[in-house]
């Protein structure tokens, strides 16, 4: 295991060739395997003298400056799949979709139905193959789209994703679920994911093992990154066997600020005990909803107001757009990109 330990204060040197600027474009497209619709949205390479606009705010977070439905810029592109955490947004990641579009990739996400936070259900939200299915769709999708097709690289796609999230992109690579071995786990030595679970009246015994347990890997992708990856716990050699693209583990905090639903050490999961031949970068001080948008002034407050979770308040010594630097920045030079 290749590791690289970083302080969030001492952001690595960026790429020193020009960036471009992002663009973005967002639609729907039928999701059969939900019997409904699907939106997503495709982040791409624009000309630099594109106009930009803020995307994606709101009285919480802040925006991102990105090109709204403005032609991309013509060439050959890698594309990454991309998914969102348990309750949240493809919005929430456009800071790192922006980023790696600037470095001249194509980024794909979709709002997972039934757990995003304008549309959650516990129960439903469990059946974590249905999210591969999701960005298996989008896939097929965006390589049929007359518009955009023909700017992707077939031979580099790589998938990438946040908590729950970073779960899919694991099981998109190769990595294959162990339904009872959660089961034990929640019921021995439950994470907050856990009690979660429990607390949302969800029930683990009544999801379908087969399809948990079961291979849900695309052939198309040929890398992986997991920002604190969740539902690791309970694994062994055997679910990790057909893991084996180019994969890049990235964990938040240390100590008590490290989440312990996503603690993937040997005092968590051990996934990375697991993986030894991925690489694993560990971001400190940080937490796990560092990853989320920056906030605005008034994000905290509001927060704390509403009696919501506190995800606006960084550990100590903590600067998240840093952070948010250094993700973007390790995730590229894993991708090969500029």
């Amino acid at each position: 295991m290749k590791r690289l330990i970083l302080c969030a204060l001492l952001a690595m040197a960026p790429s020193t060739l020009s960036a471009q600027t992002a663009g973005v474009t967002e639609g729907e497209m039928p999701a059969p395997h939900h019997k409904r619709t699907m939106e997503y949205a495709l982040w791409y390479p624009a000309p630099q003298d594109s106009r930009t606009a803020p995307f994606g705010g709101n009285p919480v977070f802040r925006p991102v400056d990105v090109a709204v439905d403005t032609d991309p810029l013509p060439g050959r592109y890698p594309l990454v799949v991309m998914s969102h955490g348990l309750g949240g947004h493809y919005r929430s990641l456009g800071w790192l979709a922006a980023g790696l579009a600037q470095r001249g990739a194509l980024v794909l996400a979709v709002n997972h139905p039934n757990s995003t936070v304008f549309d959650f259900d516990m129960q439903a939200g469990l059946q974590h193959w249905t999210r591969a299915d999701d960005l298996r769709l989008a896939l097929d999708h965006v390589l049929a789209d007359p518009r955009f097709g023909p700017l992707i690289d077939p031979g580099r796609i790589g998938a990438a994703g946040f908590s729950y999230g970073g779960w899919t992109a694991l099981s998109l690579g190769g990595v294959r679920g162990n339904l009872a071995g959660y089961r034990d786990h929640c019921a021995t030595a439950p994470s907050g994911h856990c009690r979660d679970i429990a607390k949302g009246g969800a029930d683990l015994a009544a999801l379908d093992a087969r399809a948990w347990d079961a291979d849900h890997s695309d052939p198309r992708i040929s890398s992986v990154v997991a920002i604190d990856p969740g539902l690791t716990y309970g694994l062994g050699a055997v679910n990790l066997a057909s893991l084996t693209v180019p994969t890049l583990l990235i964990q938040l905090g240390s100590g008590d600020d490290r989440l312990d639903s996503t603690d993937i050490s040997a005092t968590g999961s051990n996934l990375t005990g697991l993986v030894p031949k991925a690489r694993l970068i560990e971001i400190a001080p940080a937490f796990h909803f560092s990853v989320l948008p920056l906030c605005t002034e008034k994000g905290a407050m509001i927060l704390e107001e509403e009696n919501d979770d506190p995800v606006c308040t960084d550990p100590k010594g903590a600067d998240r757009a840093a952070i948010h630097a250094q993700i973007i920045e390790v995730t590229a030079r894993h991708l090969g990109l500029p």
